[in-house]
């Protein structure tokens, strides 16, 4: 005869499920109302059974932005370091725009998992294969997320303007005083916005990043 089953006890519970419904629970109503007490309700059990699978509130933070990460799986080698670079940047941006609730959090925690280590371990073979000092792979992939992480937090800041408002801020410019800066803004207004400026300081980057490379 089966034995009963306490609310606490729920079947199949696993530590995957609590960092999804962690993210969800993020997503819909941010980071303030995350609880243990809370996320439990949200999956049916009693918190105390969330410690079987994140030994407290930190680990659960650090897990979701383990999460997170996870969105950024690489997609395997294409051969090329250089998209495999640019990969991993659109990817990392992609996930912070679709949890922007989560970019205090990414920003503030090292988050070190043994699944983002993995993930760390994977990048860092990469480069060390195409040629870069494991140092210098480190700095690149450190420096990469870096861009790309700010990129995003000026882009969905309090305030925040995107590329086209920036341009439009200097329509009031005075010509006679500032010809360079008013030639610059009426060129810019025909460039695609912000994911040009994205891709235009990301290929900034990694041209710099080869000149790593080869000096070592």
């Amino acid at each position: 005869m089966p034995t009963s089953r306490t609310r606490g006890q729920r079947a199949g519970l696993t530590r995957q499920d609590v960092l999804g419904a962690a993210l969800a629970l993020v997503d819909r109503e941010g980071l303030k109302v995350l609880s243990m007490r809370r996320l439990g309700a949200e999956l049916g059990v009693e918190a105390m059974t969330l410690y079987h699978h994140v030994a407290n509130k930190d680990a659960l933070l650090d897990g979701l932005v383990e999460q997170l990460l996870a969105e950024v799986a690489p997609r395997g080698s294409s051969g090329s370091w250089q998209a495999d670079l640019r990969n991993y940047a659109h990817d990392l941006r992609e996930a912070l725009l679709a949890h922007p609730n989560t970019i205090p959090l990414v920003a503030s925690r090292p988050a070190v998992t043994a699944r983002n280590l993995d993930f760390v371990e994977g990048v860092l073979g990469t480069l060390h294969d195409a040629g870069f000092p494991l140092e210098v792979g480190l700095d690149v992939l450190f420096s990469l997320a870096g861009f790309v992480l700010g990129q995003v937090v000026t882009a969905t800041g309090p305030g925040h303007a995107d590329a086209a408002e920036q341009v439009r801020n200097l329509s009031g410019v005075d010509p006679a005083e500032h010809p360079l800066l008013t030639a610059a803004a009426a060129r810019a207004n025909h460039r695609a916005g912000a994911r040009s400026r994205f891709d235009f300081a990301l290929e900034a980057m990694i041209a710099g990043f080869e000149q790593a490379r080869v000096s070592g």
